[in-house]
């Protein structure tokens, strides 16, 4: 019954056009396997007792519009696909509900508003931290999640079921390179250098406080440390296999800059 399960909700994933899907069980979360680990009030079992297995979805943000960032494109996108993973989350749960399975989903986001964010950075449950345990990628510098497919170019959100359904392996290969692009790049130096996560921290006060202001101006969010990530297949898909096309004083890439430079024009107080 769990490889069922699992095959139709995979096949509801592909049939919806979400590319990401993997599956973890509830328990895992209480083998801390770095430090600091998720504190137990954060975790599956604490917030819906009921759960057996956390789902995992995942819709990427697109390279080329993310690259215009910040700006209007790339905050329309990002509303889209917060939208689309909240409506076929609640698919999902709803199917699972239908089967004899009681299942909920969360929400893509958990704090509100980023002005919450300034005076408490965190939500109530870590996507970040449940894809990693469902094997869709692992934890870079940025303290993003990097996947083989998009690098940290995913948004995810996560569906809690009593179903008990086969996990998918945790990721053993580190797919961050330590490049230190998303150190170099970030405009209010909000990831230390030499920083590595787990081990460091990110301050996520100065990346809100960006973040706020941004979206004063309707282009948020910041985008620019996802940007310059190398990791990720969509980048050969893109033909930006050429991390100098960051350089605004390569003339090779002037083109793109031009087009990046008029996006950013408009739409955007």
């Amino acid at each position: 019954m769990s490889d069922t399960i699992r095959e139709q909700i995979s096949l509801k994933c592909a049939e919806q056009d979400i590319p990401l899907v993997g599956f973890a069980s509830a328990k895992i979360w209480d083998t801390p396997l770095f430090e600091p680990w998720v504190p137990p009030q954060f975790r599956p079992l604490a917030i819906w007792p009921e759960v057996k297995t956390v789902i995992v979805i995942g819709i990427p943000v697109s390279l080329p519009i993310v690259e215009t960032a910040p700006s209007i494109w790339y905050h329309e996108l990002y509303r889209t696909v917060n939208a689309l993973l909240d409506s076929n989350a609640l698919r999902i749960s709803t199917f699972l509900n239908a089967q004899g399975y009681s299942s909920v989903y969360l929400p893509r986001d958990g704090y509100g508003s980023i002005g919450v964010l300034l005076e408490k950075p965190v939500a109530f449950f870590s996507h970040r931290h449940a894809a990693y345990l469902a094997g869709l990628g692992t934890f870079g510098i940025n303290n993003m999640l990097l996947t083989p497919q998009f690098g940290p170019r995913v948004r995810f959100t996560s569906i809690f079921t009593s179903a008990e359904i086969s996990p998918d392996p945790v990721m053993e290969e580190e797919l961050c390179i330590k490049c230190m692009r998303c150190v170099d790049v970030c405009p209010v130096n909000a990831i230390p250098p030499g920083m590595d996560y787990p081990d460091g921290i990110i301050d996520k006060i100065a990346c809100a406080t960006r973040s706020e202001a941004l979206l004063k101006r309707f282009i948020s969010p910041c985008g620019l440390c996802i940007k310059v990530c190398p990791v990720g297949d969509d980048r050969a898909l893109f033909q930006r296999e050429d991390l100098g096309i960051y350089d605004e004083d390569n003339k090779k890439f002037a083109s793109s800059h031009s087009a990046w430079k008029h996006v950013r024009s408009y739409g955007g107080r």
